[in-house]
């Protein structure tokens, strides 16, 4: 899909972005250049990256039992 000049100027579109169908309009959200360095501080944990899956991943098996 072409967003065309004067839109994206307009609009601040420089790059890629994200093209979602809200059914009666689209909505367009830029992707940064660098997804993972532009959620830097957006979540504060003291957990390690393990803790963290260990902890998914025994939400997920509830919520598996839970719907059995």
């Amino acid at each position: 899909m072409t967003v065309p000049k004067e839109y994206r100027r307009e609009l601040g579109l420089h790059g890629k972005v994200l093209v979602i169908n809200a059914g009666d309009h689209l909505k367009l959200i830029p992707i940064p250049k660098d997804p993972i360095e532009a959620l830097r501080g957006a979540f504060t944990t003291k957990k390690t990256f393990k803790q963290l899956r260990r902890q998914a991943e025994a939400e997920l098996e509830k919520e598996i039992r839970a719907h059995k």
